[in-house]
């Protein structure tokens, strides 16, 4: 039974692993099973109980001065190996393995003997470690970090000034209520990288040049690999195919995209701040 819990659980943590470790974050109160998913996840994975809270934060304070420096923060590893993925630490259920392999150490391995842990101490480090396995394992115990740490009249400052977003923008018209419909790390998103760097075609202006060097512009309604369709100044729709005109369009996010070369960490984070007001 322990060995085939082992294989489902490395089996995730080959496809979870490094994402988790891009986000570590903090596990969501209040969710059912790993993941919050009425311990689907768990079940799957034949992971039994969850780890007891209260005991991992205990064990964390025990595992920081004694086995970071060897195994990394979290247990991912650092100049000893990654914890997460140990076979003592997946087989393991209340500690019943961890507990001796601490007390005992691996001396032919280089790991030290730590006889003066008692047992309550090494059942919080087997419950630390526990977490740090469903972190891994499953990233929807994860929840976004806080990303308004900003001033939020810096902010406003700099979006009236060397920001220059007031000049296409308005926080009682486009803006209005943004921060009512966005999470705010989605909110920074959207202003520091809009669309995914795509600008859509809505209101979207092109200017179409025919093969008798005729121009015609307009608003921009359809545009594929072979044809692309405008409604022009006086509302007439319009479409040719793309082989036989010269397409330049307009391109909305070119202020978006000068600013990403000149933000900096804290004029992000300052315009996150304002705009997280807009509600």
């Amino acid at each position: 039974m322990r060995g085939s819990k082992s294989f489902w659980i490395v089996a995730a943590l080959a496809l979870a692993v490094w994402p988790a470790c891009a986000q570590d974050g903090e596990p969501v109160a209040g969710r059912g099973g790993r993941g919050g998913r009425g311990g689907g996840t768990r079940d799957f994975l034949g992971l039994g109980p969850p780890p007891d809270a209260a005991a991992a934060a205990r064990g964390e304070k025990l595992y920081a001065p004694n086995c970071a420096f060897c195994h990394g923060e979290k247990a991912r590893g650092a100049e000893g190996p990654n914890l997460i993925r140990s076979a003592v630490v997946l087989d393991d259920e209340k500690g019943e393995l961890i507990g001796p392999t601490i007390h005992k150490g691996r001396p032919d391995q280089g790991m030290p003997a730590f006889p003066n842990f008692s047992d309550a101490e090494l059942n919080d480090l087997a419950q630390f470690l526990h977490l740090q396995v469903e972190l891994v394992a499953n990233r929807g115990l994860y929840k976004r970090l806080n990303v308004v740490t900003g001033n939020r009249d810096a902010g406003e400052a700099y979006f009236n000034g060397a920001g220059g977003c007031k000049s296409c923008h308005s926080p009682t018209g486009d803006l209005a209520h943004i921060a009512s419909r966005y999470p705010p790390d989605q909110l920074q998103g959207r202003f520091i990288w809009p669309a995914g760097g795509r600008g859509g075609t809505r209101s979207q202006r092109v200017t179409v040049t025919l093969a008798n060097g005729q121009t015609v512009a307009g608003t921009l309604r359809h545009i594929d690999d072979f044809n692309i369709s405008l409604t022009d100044a006086a509302g007439v729709y319009r479409s040719w195919p793309r082989t036989e005109v010269k397409v330049e369009m307009e391109d909305r996010l070119a202020a978006h995209r000068q600013l990403l070369e000149k933000y900096t960490d804290r004029d992000m984070h300052d315009l996150t701040a304002y705009l997280v007001t807009l509600k």
